[in-house]
């Protein structure tokens, strides 16, 4: 029971949404963490320290730090509008970022403050304009915390914030900075391109600024660059863009990815054999490896040892994000964003695929610190609809549901790599679902059977009536306008002759327009081709486009009259009967390539003929114990009275 409790507690999550905030206990039970008192007004923005012992949250007015285990509220910061907040290493102290306003005293607004956690104390006020990069960097020990100032990188000393700056440097150009982690702390600085000057990259030794850098990368096409630093804090990877693509292949800009030494003894640009932006990248925790995702859709996922070696190339596929589980055992690839949403769960050891997720609409993913569990979430206002939050176990079995409107923010509760438990040698079977699963609307994805497509004929089963032709017992064709249009003839071809050949030479061929009446008769012209004439019947030709005009006004109203009779004559689906002159001439259409010569009785009767073929169709479907619909059967049940008209007609019974 006490590990169970000591489970749930560490994998503890909490979420923010418009109208509710709220601590939720881990796997087996996800329950309401007890002893947590939800605020009554609205929460701006929460954050967990890095050891996962301390949960931030701030309201209008105030900002309220607790134990996370407990809930118990350890220190209430009187902050009238935080936006942001943000713990130190070791959370010793918290940072909180407002929104600059102008004061009535003309003074400057120092709207980044630093707070003592255990005394409540303000130790820092500053004035921190931009919102992106606004918190200070510390070291992993809190010995230094960095703030970059315009062109100016400054170093505060935590233990004696009184001091002020204690080393300072300056670099031209300067656009952002990375503070490494471990024991021997780095800063990389980098310095964009301009004006024909190319992007660097430069390491220095955070211990002591005077000196030289110890390693410099110089590249152009980098006018932005994200760094992300292995664990060890020795080598880090800057992944550089520009706004516009000058080769035209892409919209999004160019992207380029860079390996850099903090020691000086290696650089290297990663090199990439397909093309398109790179989407995604990553340091696994061991920092003896890193993914990435790169290439045009479907792209290409690559793992790369130290000295940028292809260690395993796992292929193309819709992806554009790569996670490693803190424990460097199991890898997350994912397609989200503009993709489907698929996760697929591999074993670092086997490099086997472990399981695939269905996870679409994801906006938000993350391991568990056990490394065993990954939660997925939908956020508003990326998606407005269906916003909540989904558990799946790392062998792909959905364990939670936690549906919440409007939901904006969610994450586990973190924790060190060394307090979580090891990861087994045998990966671990799936825990007991909560009953969310079986309260939720939403329904894990049942398991499709993979196999071959089989045509109807292949499985034993007859094709559907509206697939079969006419005289196989099929339904009768209907144009989408009620209207039977005649056969068009062929371009170039010789008129229709009833079977017989034709001897007259091409030159000399009629040739028959569609919707025009046919050369010789009383609307087309008296001999030649049609658009034939001298320079003088261009009066003949606007009588001639009347005249077709008027036949196509007399085919829609006998057209709507015909279809008025159907109604008439309970809706049978016979088409409309276009006769034509019985005295067209031998080099026109014939008469029967327009009307089929039956009079409407005797259509009736075929019709009715041809319903109760269809009917005998569907009882042989129900004697094999084939399914019927609703429609087949009532149209079963018409038999009767298809019989009674059918003979009034004289057709027969």
């Amino acid at each position: 029971m006490a590990n169970a409790e000591n489970t749930s507690a560490q994998n503890q999550y909490a979420f923010r949404a418009q109208k509710s905030f709220g601590l939720i206990g881990g796997s087996p039970s996800y329950e309401a963490v007890s002893g947590f008192d939800k605020p009554d007004a609205t929460v701006k923005m929460y954050r967990y320290s890095q050891d996962g012992n301390l949960i931030a949250y701030a309201v209008p007015g105030s900002v309220f730090i607790l134990q996370a285990e407990t809930c118990q509220v350890i220190r209430e910061l009187a902050i009238s509008s935080a936006l942001e907040l943000n713990f130190s290493p070791l959370g010793t102290y918290l940072s909180t970022w407002e929104r600059p306003v102008k004061l009535e005293d003309g003074a400057q607004h120092k709207n980044h403050r630093v707070w003592s956690v255990e005394t409540g104390e303000e130790v820092l006020s500053v004035t921190q304009k931009a919102q992106e990069g606004w918190d200070l960097q510390y070291t992993p020990t809190e010995s230094h915390a960095v703030r970059v100032v315009g062109p100016e990188i400054q170093v505060y000393d935590p233990s004696n914030w009184s001091k002020g700056v204690a080393d300072k440097l300056k670099v031209e150009g300067l656009s952002m900075v990375s503070l490494s982690p471990g024991k021997n702390p780095s800063i990389a600085v980098f310095v964009g391109e301009k004006k024909g000057a190319p992007a660097i990259v430069r390491i220095y030794g955070l211990n002591n600024l005077s000196l030289p850098h110890t390693c410099q990368k110089t590249f152009y096409k980098a006018d932005r660059a994200q760094m992300k630093w292995n664990a060890l804090g020795t080598q880090v990877l800057v992944f550089t863009h520009t706004d516009v693509d000058k080769t035209g292949k892409s919209y999004y800009g160019e992207t380029g990815l860079y390996l850099l030494s903090a020691a000086g003894n290696f650089d290297c640009r990663v090199t990439l054999d397909k093309e398109g932006p790179i989407h995604d990248f990553a340091w696994s925790p061991n920092s003896k490896e890193f993914g990435v995702v790169y290439g045009f859709t479907p792209a290409k996922t690559v793992l790369f040892d130290q000295r940028v070696n292809i260690t395993h190339d796992f292929g193309s596929s819709p992806k554009n994000f790569i996670s490693f589980n803190p424990q460097s055992r199991l890898l997350i690839l994912a397609g989200f964003g503009n993709l489907a949403g698929g996760i697929e769960v591999y074993d670092r050891r086997t490099l086997q695929k472990v399981c695939s997720i269905d996870a679409s609409n994801t906006s938000w993913c993350e391991w568990s610190r056990d490394g065993r569990f990954i939660m997925t979430a939908t956020l508003s206002p990326r998606l407005r609809v269906d916003n909540g939050i989904k558990i799946w176990h790392c062998t792909g079995s959905l364990m939670h549901v936690h549906l919440v409107e409007e939901l904006y923010q969610a994450s586990w509760r973190p924790g060190l790599a060394s307090a979580a438990p090891p990861f087994p040698n045998t990966l671990p079977a799936a825990p007991t679902p909560s009953e969310s699963i079986a309260l939720s609307p939403v329904k894990p994805p049942a398991a499709k059977p993979a196999g071959a497509y089989r045509p109807p004929g292949a499985r034993g089963l007859a094709a559907p009536s509206i697939f079969k032709r006419e005289d196989e017992g099929g339904a009768p064709r209907m144009p989408s306008n009620g209207i039977s249009t005649p056969p068009r003839g062929v371009p170039g071809s010789a008129p229709h002759q009833g079977g017989k050949g034709n001897n007259n030479n091409n030159n000399n061929r009629q040739r028959y327009v569609p919707g025009a009446a046919p050369p010789g008769s009383a609307g087309g012209p008296a001999g030649g081709p049609v658009g034939e004439g001298g320079p003088n019947n261009r009066k003949g030709g606007q009588q001639q486009q009347q005249q077709h005009q008027q036949q196509r006004n007399n085919r829609k109203k006998d057209g709507k009259k015909d279809r008025n009779d159907r109604a008439e004559n309970g809706g049978t689906d016979t088409p409309p009967v276009v006769v034509e002159s019985q005295g067209a001439p031998a080099g026109g259409p014939p008469a029967d390539s327009f009307a089929d010569g039956l009079d409407p009785v005797a259509k009736k009767i075929r019709n009715l003929t041809k319903k109760l073929k269809a009917i005998d169709e569907l009882k042989e479907k129900a004697k094999r114990g084939e399914k019927l619909e609703v429609t087949q059967l009532k149209k079963i049940d018409t038999e009767g009275d298809i019989k009674k008209e059918l003979a009034a007609l004289g057709g027969g019974a």
